[in-house]
């Protein structure tokens, strides 16, 4: 199972939006069973799923203490992907995560603001030896500080290729539980998200291949378990 959180020290980023847009869309392109997890106390991520019909992305209510040992039982259940959104803040949660995690996405608004606020995020993804990429989100379509942002950027880390433009689709699809992916499937917001999802499912892949490279006499498990057996349901952990 690969593991992929969301953090971001700045509140506003976007990381609710995008961990349900990316659980959702690995869903549908075939990478599932998805499960979401919610570390932020404010529970906008678990809000929006219960809003939800459908049966997958599934939801695993945790806590910090207990999320690793309840990640693997998440990937003895058959679940090939977790997605885990976190607090805008700096704190012990935020460091758990990134500990479990195998790649940490970080939202970031192309304004002066959100790119000061990711240097402490940065920091504990460099401490715990954690890859990371910068989403450049909101953006406003030609305008010259978002190529400004991405440049800014990538003296950081990784920057994906593929920018999320600022438009209402995005919340306006969020109110009812679902995803730009399931309003307008043919939108110009669902390729975005649908072309993020891509080159991060392909990071996900090759960091997983470099660590059985660095590590073959360990059993590792394959990108590719069957759908979760009994006992789960929809809400998991609850």
């Amino acid at each position: 199972m690969r593991v992929l959180a969301m953090a971001s020290q700045k509140g506003g980023s976007g990381k609710t939006t995008l961990s349900g847009h990316l659980a959702v869309q690995a869903q549908l392109a075939g990478h599932g069973p998805v499960v979401l997890i919610d570390i932020d106390p404010q529970g906008s991520l678990s809000d929006w799923w219960n809003e939800r019909d459908t049966e997958y992305p599934a939801f695993a209510q945790t806590t910090v203490a207990r999320l690793q040992a309840d990640l693997e039982v998440l990937r003895q259940q058959g679940f090939r992907l977790a997605v885990i959104d976190t607090p805008p803040a700096i704190t012990m949660a935020i460091q758990s995560v990134i500990q479990v995690a195998e790649l940490i996405v970080i939202p970031t608004r192309p304004s002066p603001h959100d790119l000061r606020a990711v240097g402490a995020t940065v920091d504990l993804c460099e401490r715990a030896g954690k890859p990371l990429i910068f989403v450049v989100n909101a953006a406003t379509p030609k305008a010259r500080i978002t190529s400004e942002a991405a440049v800014a950027l990538s003296q950081h880390g990784t920057v994906a290729p593929i920018t999320l433009h600022h438009r209402t689709d995005f919340a306006a699809s969020m109110i009812d539980g679902r995803t730009v992916m399931e309003t307008d499937p043919n939108g110009k917001s669902s390729g975005e998200v649908a072309g993020l999802w891509a080159y991060i499912y392909d990071r996900l892949e090759k960091n997983f291949r470099r660590t059985v490279f660095a590590a073959p006499t360990q059993p590792v498990s394959q990108f590719g378990a069957a759908r979760p057996q009994g006992g789960f349901g929809r809400r998991v952990m609850s």
